[in-house]
Order: C-alpha cells, then structure tokens, then sequence
C-alpha cells in the first residue's frame, strides 16, 4: 500500500488547539494505543500509525508531534499515543512516548537522486547562505575561510526539513563528493531531542 492510499480526512484538525477542541466534541472517543509508524512525511506534515490491536490506520499530524516534543516520527519508531475516534476516523492526539529503536533512519534508506557522501567530519554548527527549494540545492557556511557546503534538497528530506532559510543555523557532518564538500547529515541546532534545555 502506498502513501496515497490514505487520505486526509476532510474535517482533518489542522492544529494542536483544533485537536484539543475536537477531543471534546459530543461523541467524540479519546483512547490510548501503542503501534508502529507506517510512515510521516514533513514535508505533507503528516502519517499514519499502525496499531497494535488491529484497529485502522491512525492519522498522525505534525502538531501532534511538536506538541509531545518530537520533530519528526521515522518508520518503524514505536509510539504509544492518545488517539481520537472521530467519526470520519481515529487521529492521534497527544504522542505519550516514542521509542527509535527500531525505526529506520532516513540515512539508511536509499537516495533516489543524487550522490551520496560518507561523512567524514564531527557535528558542526553552520550557517545557510542561501537555499533555493526550485532548483533543490544550496550551500552552508562554517565561517570565513573555509569552504562552503553544498547541501542538496534529497539530504534535507532525509532528514526531516522541509527548507532552509538564509542564516538559519543548522548542524552538519559532510564529506568530499563531486561538489567539493557536501552536506552528509543534518541536524536541527540545539540539545539533541529528549535533553531539557540548558538555563
């Protein structure tokens, strides 16, 4: 079954405060599941969540993701979630715990579309000197006299962005490929996922 085969419902909630609102509508069920993610795409801002216990597919948004705390959800991850039966279908409401470890991570599935580059630095912090989502490429910067990196739109998908903006910061391991130094990995600036923010 393909991503298609599923549709958004038309009554679809289009954000966190509309879910809560919706939770409390007469004849609405709130109930709580664990399963598997089928699949979630950023850039659509949403997926499905198969159950456990055999119901249908679950409707997962990414406003349900960002309000848990999540950025994005990886195939295969492990969540258990507070789920809402509407009577158009069940949609996940508040995401309870996510669990990566048998997920499979956007770096290990096959790229469609350009080069792939090993990395060979560490994390480092740099800079977007411009991305241009048309032509799916840009380039990041780590600072004066060193070499930029070129970034390709397959590597953000990858890894659940959707864009950059110019100036954004972002963290990056790169390699050598055919561009010079390229972007391998990325990853948004910031405690990794899961960690309190320093005060």
């Amino acid at each position: 079954m393909g991503e298609d085969s599923t549709k958004i419902p038309p009554d679809f909630p289009g954000n966190h405060a509309d879910l809560a609102a919706a939770a409390n509508e007469p004849g609405v069920e709130v109930f709580e599941i664990a399963g598997s993610i089928k699949w979630f795409d950023v850039s659509k801002g949403y997926g499905f969540i198969v159950p456990d216990n055999g119901l249908a597919d679950v409707l997962l948004h990414v406003t349900c993701l960002r309000a848990g705390g999540y950025q994005t959800a990886y195939e295969g991850a492990r969540v258990h979630c507070q789920v809402l039966k509407r009577p158009r279908g069940l949609q996940a409401f508040r995401v309870l715990s996510m669990d990566e470890s048998t997920a499979i991570h956007p770096s290990q599935l096959p790229q469609r579309t350009h080069v792939q580059v090993v990395p060979e630095s560490d994390w480092e912090r740099a800079q977007v000197k411009w991305f241009n989502r048309v032509r799916g490429f840009g380039f990041l910067t780590r600072g004066e006299g060193t070499p930029d990196i070129f970034i390709h739109m397959e590597t953000l998908r990858r890894f659940g962005f959707t864009e950059l903006r110019p100036d954004q910061i972002v963290q990056v391991r790169w390699g050598h490929g055919s561009k010079g130094c390229m972007a391998a990995e990325l990853r948004p600036d910031g405690p990794p996922p899961g960690l309190p923010p320093k005060h």
